[in-house]
């Protein structure tokens, strides 16, 4: 099974019982263990049988199993059939989790810094956009594809790295990508035309893809679920606060350097955080596990040591198939997938809207400079840490509600209040943000009631979709991501037209209005969630009174 996603781990309380974090950490594969499987791969491997070997690779994206086989059940049967598997030995330092504190804080700073490089370089060029079209003599809109662009690779980038790094593990994944986000930098920087900005910003927002979705299994590698709390909302911050504090920088540097200054500082940012990578060590169980099955077998010459992972593990092709057709086939079958993934999709577009629409409210309506028109995302920032603060007391509902039995709806009580905050948000927006007599306060109030509504729907539909889909968790993710993606990066094409040719009011009210239409998905899926999770054949069919207990849950 895939990484851990990030969305499992900001969940509170945990959505993964100890038995799925164990599958995540020890396993490279996602879907449902069986023991028919691992008896035909065991025959294959020791005995060359070639009935087994197509019995073992049946369909990729086949119905899953009735039978629930832990990890603990999987390595038996392996032992039975003569394998010899590989684990961490107690006590000698190769577990990731033994580490010391020290070690682990590093491990943990240093991929936050790769994730904060990632996420100021999608929005930190929206601090001076005019610059590069008075400078290049050419469009606003050629010039927004520069955000366009870089999200679009958000989406693109994780369908290859993923699976890629179940392969080689994810040290080389983080050198190679962020090397390559480095490169394709300095292009933009140095750049005499539109067209060499705009594909080197291509080019760099795929290759930046990579820590977005491999940088949550690292934190889950080497910290305990007991003791992910407080490295979780360092890495959560950058996560969600790296968005915001682009502008922040970017208006400044434009007005005080110039637009190119943006690139190189960016550049030299992104340069120390591959610095980063070169001693990060790796931290992926399979790899390092992996490394040590192939030692055994070099000195001993016998070749029945082996990892879990490895007899578990399906070719690089099927591999990357599972990471390419499943989260379409998801996206288009499961219902809770399209319509959360949609919700979150807009969400994520408003975020980069407000990257041109705040522009507008301050700078062109009310005469602001580049650098104090970045600051008015603070706003933004300030919701986002005061929801963030509020959230873990979504731990006390989720367990009143949950007291005969844990199920997938509990998750959406952030959910419900921030889907009624946002179309307040935005109507405070829109009826403030183009009248230069109305108090820039206004405008901010509504930034921040939008950074509160993002949060709770961030977290809480993506707990939902990981607790309906746990043991397709990644492919869950991977198709929302997309959608995200791809919906994001169309803001930036229309607007600045919006908002000019509808005018400031009534762009922001078409926009609030929306808000209103969607605003029932959410209790939708609060009423009759678990009735259309029964019919999927890969949701938790969980109801209320009847999924797992408290103590099953890993705290």
């Amino acid at each position: 099974m895939p990484s851990e996603p990030i969305e499992a781990e900001l969940a509170c309380p945990p959505i993964l019982t100890k038995a799925q974090e164990e599958e995540y950490r020890t396993l490279d594969q996602e879907g449902p263990l069986s023991l028919q499987r691992a008896l035909s791969r065991a025959s294959k491997y020791f005995h060359d049988d070639v009935e087994a070997q197509n019995t073992a690779t049946n369909t990729v994206i086949g119905t899953p199993p009735n039978e629930k086989v832990t990890v603990a059940d999987l390595a038996a049967q392996y032992r039975k059939e003569g394998v010899k598997l590989v684990d961490f030995e107690p006590g000698t330092g190769e577990n990731p989790r033994e580490w010391s504190k020290g070690k682990k804080w590093f491990v943990t700073l240093a991929t936050s810094v790769l994730c904060i490089s990632v996420a100021l370089g999608s929005s930190i060029i929206t601090g001076d956009m005019e610059g590069a079209v008075k400078d290049l003599n050419t469009t606003q809109e050629i010039i927004n594809l520069t955000v366009t662009c870089f999200v679009i690779g958000f989406g693109i980038g994780p369908l290859l790295f993923a699976p890629l790094s179940e392969v080689v593990g994810r040290k080389p994944i983080y050198s190679v990508s962020i090397f390559l986000y480095f490169i394709f930098t300095l292009p933009s920087a140095l750049s005499k035309n539109a067209a060499t900005l705009v594909i080197g910003r291509q080019l760099a927002g795929i290759a930046a893809s990579a820590p977005m979705s491999n940088v949550g299994g690292t934190i889950a590698d080497i910290w305990a679920m007991e003791d992910r709390g407080i490295p979780m909302a360092i890495f959560s911050g950058t996560l969600f606060l790296g968005p915001c504090l682009g502008p922040v920088l970017g208006g400044w540097i434009g007005e005080r350097a110039g637009w190119r200054w943006i690139y190189w500082i960016l550049f030299a940012f992104v340069g120390v955080a591959f610095l980063f990578t070169l001693i990060v060590p790796e931290t992926y169980a399979p790899i390092i596990l992996r490394k040590k099955s192939q030692r055994l077998r070099k000195e001993t010459g016998d070749s029945s040591y082996n990892t879990l992972a490895e007899m578990e593990r399906l070719p690089l092709i099927a591999s990357l198939k599972i990471a390419l057709i499943r989260p379409l086939i998801m996206m288009v079958k499961e219902p809770i997938v399209l319509f959360m993934s949609f919700y979150l999709s807009f969400v994520y577009a408003l975020l980069y809207l407000l990257f041109f629409a705040f522009p507008l409210a301050f700078a062109e309506v009310r005469g602001w400079g580049l650098g104090m028109t970045g600051t008015s995302f603070v706003s933004i920032m300030l919701g986002i840490i005061l929801a963030l603060c509020v959230l873990p007391y979504q731990e006390t509902v989720y367990r009143k509600a949950t007291a005969g039995g844990c199920y997938p709806e509990a998750r959406l009580y952030p959910m419900l209040v921030g889907c009624g905050i946002l179309p307040v948000a935005l109507f405070i927006f829109a009826f403030t943000g183009g009248f230069v007599w109305v108090h820039w306060i206004a405008v901010c109030i509504a930034g921040a009631l939008f950074g509160i509504a993002m949060i709770f729907i961030y977290v809480s539909a993506n707990s939902y979709i990981i607790d309906s889909y746990s043991s397709y968790a990644a492919s869950a993710m991977a198709a929302k991501t997309l959608m995200r993606s791809l919906c994001g990066a169309m803001v930036p094409l229309f607007v600045t037209q919006m908002f000019h040719g509808l005018g400031f009011q009534y762009a922001g009210l078409l926009l609030a209005l929306i808000s209103c239409v969607i605003l029932p998905i959410p209790f939708v899926f609060f009423w009759y969630g678990g009735r259309i999770r029964c019919r999927s054949r890969m949701a938790n069919k969980a109801l209320p009174g009847q999924g797992c207990t408290g103590e099953e849950v890993s705290h």
